[in-house]
């Protein structure tokens, strides 16, 4: 009698057959191009992300005569994955405390926004803003309500500002507004306006005897057409240039707005009448 055995070919050294070993290896490939799915879309890069999701779609798939028409499921997934990047994006580029955007993102914008030969496309005005006796605040009336001031202001200097402006902490209890595609004097109302929307809260609500003002540098940078022959302005010049006006706007008072007009320094609204006014810490600025 012939003696029975199994067919190697059937079976691995474990005991699986070919069957189950390829149904493994193919799961083990599925979730491969998922692994790096996920990976690919954290990076922005949605195109390469779909394209692993379509292969595991197709893997899954592989052993059936019609496959399925499902490709908006993957759609959806890398829809899924892309709103998941930009929530986690926008979280890295938000102050935790006042939900304004943070240095990083200031950083990011004003490069954005400046050419490589140092000029903005279409003006470019930079509010440096500074609340003015914030220690006090702090050491009178506590951290905690300091936080909550700092979060109001915030949401103060963010009314009304103009499409594609934007408010960002500069750090402590500086804020900045970046205002691209405005004029000189629209800069200087939009600051001006800020700057009374804060003086006029009912900051007494919070605490009584409670009161906040601000003070604020406002740099502006014309279009490039309109001053070809200026020398190029870096992002960082420009936030000095503003931080110097802070400094008169201080120097001269606090609760003001200073900015620069036809070579003189000047301070915006009820603070033009002002006597003395201080100038800037940036020479020949």
């Amino acid at each position: 009698m012939t003696a029975l055995r199994p067919e190697v070919a059937d079976f691995d050294s474990d005991g699986r057959s070919d069957e189950d070993r390829a149904a493994s290896e193919g799961t083990g490939l599925v979730q491969l191009h998922e692994s790096i799915a996920a990976l690919l879309a954290s990076r922005g890069q949605w195109r390469q992300a779909y394209q692993h999701l379509r292969s595991a779609f197709d893997l899954v798939y592989a052993d059936q005569d019609e496959q399925p028409h499902v490709p908006e499921q993957l759609r959806r997934e890398v829809d899924r994955l892309r709103r998941e990047h930009a929530e986690a994006r926008e979280q890295s580029l938000r102050d935790s405390l006042t939900d304004s955007y943070n240095r990083r993102y200031l950083d990011e914008r004003l490069l954005d926004m400046v050419t490589d030969k140092g000029a903005t496309a279409d003006g470019l005005a930079i509010a440096l803003i500074d609340l003015d006796w914030f220690k006090q605040v702090n050491d009178t009336f506590g951290h905690l309500l300091g936080d909550r001031v700092l979060q109001r202001v915030v949401e103060l200097l963010q009314e009304e500002l103009p499409e594609d402006a934007f408010c960002a902490r500069y750090g402590g209890e500086e804020f900045v507004l970046v205002l691209p595609g405005v004029d000189a004097s629209s800069g200087v109302e939009i600051a001006e306006s800020a700057r009374m929307r804060v003086e006029r809260h009912a900051w007494a609500s919070l605490a009584p005897g409670l009161r906040v003002t601000v003070s604020i540098g406002l740099a502006y940078e014309p279009p490039a057409g309109d001053a070809p022959n200026r020398p190029p302005v870096a992002p960082e010049q420009q936030l000095l240039r503003a931080d110097s006006l802070l400094y008169t706007a201080k120097q001269s008072g606090r609760n003001a707005v200073a900015y620069r007009e036809g070579g003189r320094v000047r301070l915006a609204g009820p603070a033009a009448g002002r006597r003395g006014i201080a100038e800037p810490r940036v020479a020949g600025y």
